[in-house]
């Protein structure tokens, strides 16, 4: 694979902003909300599309590993399972997870819970075959050091894939690994560069945008935006910091080069190491990192800000939900001969 001779392969026009998007894991096919209330299904194959009608804003997608069901959380609080292979979906069932936003879902490696975060700085895990709720992981009480508990809008959730923990990051740049099997927070540490309080605008600004294990979970990535020096305006420049899962400790931040602005809204992780961010603010680019390598390695210029980023799962490709209402879909190689 030649990063450098990445370019759009297929190009979906949407119409209306796009806020999220997953590959499919069986079809040639992406799902991603978008901000005319929905979730769509394209198959770039053949062309068809599926609506799925959320009637909210969806930030949070996940599928089942035999890619039959869909799960969704927006801007209602709602989890909402979907069946994928029918024409005209209706949702399975749905559960008041979240007040207000819910921003993220995650299914286990088993494929037996599903675990949301939202607004209300609440982490719940629910039972994927009936929607019964298995706990709430509410970490210290407030009474005792909250080190160990979210006080801020929660932005991201990710199952380790052993399955044995959860990994939760806010606003405030904070990470919590917690246990699944009791719900306790096991230990706590942030991304200072990852969230700032502008003092001129009195406005918090960052939080992890995206949240990936490397493929035999020894190193967590997140992406946001450091440097803040205007919160309205969100002027910044995307970044990746880097984890040691088992010490908990940051190893290093990527950086773009030269200095991009905006936020780095997604992140993904190849089998070599190779990391690319999608970036969204003053246009839109995929970023790529050589693993260890602060500096990026190559740039890829997209036609507008990306919102979101997902790899296929045959890591051959990435699609980008773009804020100009299309979906991208890129081969991370040259065209075929």
């Amino acid at each position: 694979m030649d990063i450098t001779k990445t370019h759009i392969e297929h190009e979906h026009k949407h119409g209306r902003p796009l806020l999220s998007c997953r590959f499919s894991p069986t079809e040639p096919a992406v799902y991603f909300g978008s901000e005319d209330y929905a979730v769509w299904k394209w198959n770039w194959s053949t062309g068809q599309k599926v609506k799925f009608d959320s009637d909210a804003w969806v930030r949070g997608l996940a599928l089942s590993s035999d890619g039959q069901t869909l799960l969704t959380v927006g801007y209602d609080g709602r989890l909402l399972w979907w069946p994928t292979g029918v024409e005209s979906p209706e949702p399975l069932r749905a559960v008041p997870a979240h007040e207000g936003w819910s921003r993220a879902v995650a299914i286990s490696p088993d494929g037996t819970l599903v675990a949301t975060v939202g607004n209300d700085q609440r982490v719940r895990l629910w039972n994927f075959g009936d929607g019964s709720e298995v706990r709430e992981f509410k970490g210290q009480e407030a009474s005792l050091e909250n080190a160990m508990r979210h006080d801020s809008h929660i932005y991201n959730v990710l199952f380790h894939p052993r399955g044995e923990s959860l990994v939760t990051g806010d606003l405030m740049g904070k990470l919590i690994d917690w246990d699944v099997q009791t719900g306790a927070p096991k230990r706590s540490w942030s991304a200072a560069s990852l969230s700032k309080f502008d003092t001129g605008f009195r406005a918090q600004i960052g939080g992890f945008r995206g949240l990936r294990f490397n493929h035999d979970g020894s190193r967590l990535f997140g992406s946001g935006i450091t440097n803040v020096t205007n919160a309205f305006a969100g002027v910044g420049n995307p970044s990746v910091v880097e984890f040691d899962w088992n010490e908990g400790k940051q190893l290093l931040e990527y950086l773009s080069k030269p200095a991009l602005q905006g936020v780095a809204w997604g992140v993904a992780v190849l089998p070599d190491g190779t990391l690319i961010a999608a970036h969204g603010g003053s246009g839109g680019n995929l970023v790529f990192w050589k693993s260890g390598t602060a500096d990026a390695a190559h740039q890829f210029k997209l036609p507008q800000s990306a919102r979101d980023l997902d790899l296929s799962p045959d890591h051959a490709r990435v699609a980008t939900a773009c804020a100009d209402g299309t979906l991208r879909i890129c081969l991370l190689d040259a065209k075929p001969a």
